[in-house]
């Protein structure tokens, strides 16, 4: 029996949109920190674009972070896991090595041993990967499918309000203070939001554990279980079908990371007026254009507002192109950065909605890793070569090569969906 949708204010007001607001937060805090922000650190203290790109590598973490989810989901912690619940103990946990590794590159720097200081990197990635996973999984498990539009909105905001920390605030903060000290005063950011973690509340469904009674049959259920139950339900080329489509939907998106804020530098424009656009008033756009995407799932349901997110996503990155002509023009700046933002506040939703909609919660935390992992993987891979394709074919080229890239994700869009319908028929 189908149940009506439910109304916009039933599905923003409930508690867990206000829980996974601040979940976002603790999440997004650490992602430009091993990325985009990182990279303007390298450029710099003088490391070339192919460098920084190689160094970009090091947030692979995020796109590998199924490996580990499944200690997440059935390995309990010691005292913290009796103390937090499940979720929480391991959120904490990722919080406290985070912070620690923050603390540990304003040490280093770039300009010491670069091995140790990618090493710390790779730990700090590892960390944020590791929230990721876990308040993923707490999402899934607070609410139900038909909300999960909302909390994918609640979650952009929170997420998008740490950006501008660790953003268009440290990219500010840099203008006028030594890079080390503006990843100290981030590591103390994340020392305060672990506040947040102590007070929330464990979802119930992570009350009740599975307890193996041995090694094999732990590896059985935490490792392979969640693999086959998900080809039990799309069997055969299904399968298959769905996986290449997970890594190639956000690509567009995904490929401009590395490269955005070099470009920007090179295009004539100080840290100040970057992190002033790009990094605050981009963020505010990009909450707008969550929010809509959140609004439109509510309407038109996950499949329609995820095909209109993909288009809108590959299309905006040609924006880029009118920037590349109007060096150091701000008011051509101000539009290209709002329109790629909305765009990817709105496709951020509708992949949050539509991943979220695949997983068994038995399996919550390993399936929606080894999903989120998928979109990030092939955009990180090209990320690390990224440098390389700037220096051979321009930025140009390289802006008209992330916009086609959306055209096999499409393809197999079309193809998939008549065959999930059937599926839910």
């Amino acid at each position: 029996m189908n149940q009506s949708p439910p109304s916009l204010r039933e599905a923003f007001a409930q508690p867990a949109a206000l829980t996974m607001f601040f979940f976002g937060f603790t999440s997004g805090l650490p992602f430009l920190l091993v990325g985009g922000t990182l990279s303007a650190w390298l450029k710099d203290s003088g490391v070339s674009l192919e460098d920084i790109g190689l160094m970009s590598l090091a947030g692979l973490a995020y796109s590998v972070k199924f490996l580990w989810s499944p200690a997440v989901d059935r390995v309990r912690l010691p005292l913290l896991g009796k103390l937090l619940g499940q979720r929480r103990s391991w959120l904490l946990l990722a919080q406290i090595v985070l912070a620690l590794s923050l603390l540990l590159m304003s040490m280093i720097t770039p300009q010491g041993p670069a091995l140790f200081f990618v090493g710390i990197i790779v730990i700090a990635a590892f960390a944020g990967a590791t929230q990721d996973v876990v308040v993923d999984a707490y999402r899934i498990e607070i609410a139900p499918e038909e909300v999960q539009g909302a909390l994918a909105a609640t979650y952009t905001l929170g997420y998008r309000i740490a950006l501008l920390g660790s953003g268009a605030f440290a990219l500010i903060l840099a203008d006028h203070l030594p890079w080390p000290t503006v990843y100290q005063v981030m590591a103390l950011a994340v020392i305060g939001v672990m506040l947040v973690t102590v007070l929330a509340r464990e979802p119930e469904q992570t009350k009740v554990m599975v307890r193996a009674t041995s090694i094999a049959q732990a590896i059985e259920d935490s490792m392979i279980g969640p693999f086959r139950d998900f080809f039990r339900r799309y069997s055969g080329w299904l399968g298959i079908g769905l996986l290449v489509f997970i890594g190639l939907f956000k690509i567009s998106d995904q490929m401009l990371g590395v490269m955005a804020l070099p470009f920007y530098l090179d295009s004539g424009f100080t840290k100040t007026e970057i992190g002033a656009i790009s990094k605050l008033f981009g963020v505010w756009v990009g909450i707008a254009g969550a929010f809509l995407g959140g609004a439109v799932v509510v309407r038109l349901g996950i499949q329609k507002t995820l095909l209109i997110a993909m288009i809108l996503g590959g299309v905006s990155n040609l924006l880029y192109l009118l920037l590349s002509v109007n060096h150091g023009n701000l008011v051509i700046f101000t539009a290209v950065i709002g329109g790629e933002n909305l765009a990817g506040g709105f496709l951020g939703t509708a992949a949050v909605a539509w991943l979220s909609s695949l997983v068994n919660r038995e399996y919550t935390a390993t399936q929606y890793a080894l999903f989120s992992s998928l979109v990030t993987l092939p955009g990180k891979l090209i990320g690390g070569v990224s440098g390389f394709m700037v220096t051979s074919m321009g930025y140009e080229g390289f802006f008209i090569f992330s916009t086609v890239a959306v055209l096999p994700a499409l393809a197999l869009f079309f193809w998939l969906q008549p065959r999930l319908a059937e599926r839910k028929d």
